[in-house]
């Protein structure tokens, strides 16, 4: 896998050394991908991130100090330009990620991920995108759905259009990929894609995880099954 543009700036947030030795090898591995530092807790992971410029944290869950959750509020909440947070844990479903991602981190790996899965997560983080593991999404959504408020964001909801709406509905329960949603839906990749886009401007959210979790919350997951 390679990269053309300017190096990625990446910190590496781990408690545990060997996660940080490989984390590391694999990237530089890849090419396109600078490592600026490593840290073994969430206060140093806020401090490093901001005194280097970093473009992507990847930020371990369970750190002494603070832990991965509250070391990505922080840090996103602290004003002017963010890095993009990817947290990463070993459990599927785990309380501390869905606090994170409602903290603003773009996505989530499982520690399971190949280096091609890491890589590509980098790459798609230092883009603006979501990044989303597949295996765990289901159970993340479903966290979401549990903890929701009782009232949907009606103006918000009565923005998209039925097929925008369908559209989300998808993403909402777990379907992340354009393809299974256009196929799902029987309409074009295209058309999904446009119809998401329009949905993250009228919303305005920044990406497809956050818009997943917004669908959730506002029940449109209920839709999906009705809208296949």
């Amino acid at each position: 896998m390679t990269e053309t543009r300017t190096p990625i700036r990446v910190l590496i947030a781990d408690d545990n050394r060997s996660v940080r030795k490989g984390l590391r090898l694999q990237l530089e591995a890849a090419g396109g991908i600078r490592i600026v530092g490593e840290v073994a807790n969430g206060v140093d992971a806020v401090r490093v991130a901001r005194a280097e410029a970093v473009d992507v944290v990847l930020m371990d869950m369970q750190m002494p100090g603070l832990n991965g959750a509250d070391a990505t509020r922080e840090l996103l909440d602290g004003g002017g330009p963010a890095p993009a947070v990817i947290v990463m844990t070993s459990f599927a479903v785990d309380g501390y990620i869905t606090d994170a991602i409602d903290a603003g981190a773009v996505g989530y790996l499982l520690k399971s991920y190949d280096a091609d899965q890491l890589v590509g997560a980098v790459y798609a983080a230092a883009r603006g995108e979501a990044v989303v593991s597949t295996r765990a999404i289901t159970p993340v959504l479903r966290e979401f759905v549990r903890r929701r408020g009782p009232k949907p964001d009606l103006d918000l909801l009565e923005s998209l259009s039925p097929a925008e709406r369908r559209a989300v509905a998808m993403l909402a329960s777990g379907v992340t990929a354009n393809e299974a949603i256009a196929a799902a839906l029987h309409v074009s990749v295209h058309t999904v894609r446009t119809q998401l886009q329009s949905a993250l401007r009228k919303t305005g959210l920044a990406d497809r995880t956050q818009l997943a979790l917004w669908g959730a919350r506002n029940r449109l997951d209920d839709e999906a099954a009705r809208s296949v």
